[in-house]
Formats: C-alpha cells, sequence, structure tokens
C-alpha cells in the first residue's frame, strides 16, 4: 500500500480540499446537545494515510468530532464524506472502513482475547478470523494470555485487547479517543509501536490525546479544539507544547 505524500509545511496546506478518495472531507459541522454548541462551524480535510494528532482540553469537542466521523453521532448542520461517500447516505459502507477505539473496551469480560476478537471478525465477514485474531494478539504482545478470561487483564492488557478488535477488520481509518489512558510503560510503549507501523502502513489515523509533546511526536499534523471551534490546524513539526498550552488558554470564547 502507497504511503502518502508529504504534507505541506505551511499551515494553510492544512485545510486544502482533499480528492474524492480523501479520508475526511468535512464543511461546517455543527454539532448541538441540549441547546449547548459542542462543535461550531468545523471544516476538516484530511488526505488518506495521514496521522493527525486531536488536542483540545476536556469538552473541548474532540469525543463528540471522533463520534460524529465514526458515523456513530450525527451532526447537526454540516456535511461530511468519508472516502468519498456521505455520512448521511452511506453510514453502513463507511462503518465497515472504520476502526474505533473509544473510551469503553466493548469487549465480553467473561470471553477470552481470542473468542472476543474471533466473534467480531465474524460479525465483519473477516477471513480466517482466527488467524487473524492471533496475529494481532501476538503483534501487542499478548499471544501467551490469548486464552484466558478479559475479565482478569490490567486496564493496559485491556486496552491491548481493544486495540486489536479495532484492527480485526483492517480498517482504513483508525480512531482513537484518549488510547493512552491509564496505561503503564510497556503499554504504551506497544501502542505507540503499533500507531507508527499503521502510518507507515499507509492507514488514516486520527488520535484525540491529551498528552501534547507524544502527539506531536506520533502525528504529521495537530489539529486543536477549544470550545468546539479549531483554534490551530498545522505540522506537527511546526508545533511545541508550550505554544499549544498557551493558545488553548488564550484563544476560543
Amino acid at each position: 500500500m502507497m504511503l502518502a505524500p508529504p504534507i505541506s509545511q505551511t499551515p494553510a496546506a492544512a485545510d486544502a480540499t482533499p480528492s474524492a478518495a480523501a479520508a475526511v472531507c468535512a464543511k461546517g459541522l455543527c454539532k448541538t446537545i441540549d441547546d449547548r454548541p459542542i462543535l461550531r462551524n468545523l471544516d476538516l480535510a484530511i488526505p488518506t494515510g495521514q496521522f493527525i494528532a486531536l488536542l483540545g482540553a476536556n469538552g473541548a469537542g474532540k469525543s463528540t468530532l471522533l463520534k460524529i466521523l465514526s458515523t456513530l453521532l450525527a451532526p447537526t448542520a454540516g456535511t461530511l464524506e468519508l472516502f468519498g461517500l456521505s455520512a448521511r447516505r452511506d453510514a453502513a459502507s463507511i462503518r465497515a472502513r472504520i476502526g474505533l477505539i473509544g473510551h469503553q473496551s466493548m469487549l465480553y469480560g467473561d470471553l477470552s482475547p481470542l473468542e472476543n476478537l474471533v466473534f467480531f471478525g465474524r460479525l465483519y465477514n473477516v477471513e480466517t478470523p482466527r488467524d487473524r485474531a492471533l496475529h494481532l494478539l501476538t503483534l501487542l504482545g499478548l499471544k501467551d494470555r490469548a486464552e484466558d478470561p478479559v475479565k482478569s487483564f490490567s486496564r493496559g492488557m485491556a486496552q491491548r485487547v481493544s486495540i486489536a478488535r479495532a484492527l480485526m477488520h483492517d480498517p482504513a481509518i483508525l480512531l482513537a479517543d484518549e488510547p493512552f489512558a491509564g496505561l503503564d510503560a510497556p503499554s504504551t510503549a506497544v501502542l505507540e509501536r503499533v500507531l507508527r507501523n499503521l502510518h507507515d502502513a499507509g492507514k488514516t489515523i486520527l488520535l484525540a490525546n491529551h498528552d501534547i509533546a507524544q502527539s506531536l511526536r506520533l502525528a504529521q499534523r495537530a489539529v486543536i479544539l477549544k470550545n468546539g471551534e479549531k483554534i490551530i490546524d498545522a505540522p506537527a513539526d511546526t508545533l511545541d507544547a508550550d505554544h499549544i498550552l498557551f493558545r488553548m488558554e488564550r484563544d476560543g470564547a
């Protein structure tokens, strides 16, 4: 699979409209919940294969945006296309190409990692789901625990299984909402390696993360939200954590 072309080193290029084959094209996205605006007129264009760090304080709108991109939540206004398909009309087709790591593991605690992954693989019509599951468990350092019940796992180990679940169907785009939360150092290192490998393989990644320095180290591009608005959208290597924190404190409504 071809890697994405290098992104421009100018912040303006981050807003360029992608081709029809782009991973994400959002225009004027708004979301209001209980009369409270969560997202405000957000434009976002993501070329296929780009690694985006989605940053912002609690309540900035990161999780809401990821839910909208995953088609689990409909925007109040605006348009959204993924892979050239309308999120409103083609949600089922889009979901088949998305992997989501959310705040909940979406795993069955009484089942083993292998049983969980095979189950989800069958839902997605994965060929040879057992082989795919064992490959992912090996990649994530859990092959020796493949038959143990997930409820006996630590937070970090369960999160690794959740990551494997999100990757079972080899999605074109990975949406990861705070996947490092609560992880120990070994699990953090494993997840960083997996994300780098997925990016090298040409996958599109959106990573919502509280660790700004880690995010800038991993991603190509950083999008920072405050109060539902985009305040920074620029190549990651042109930014530093102190500048982002300053803008997060200063900008926005």
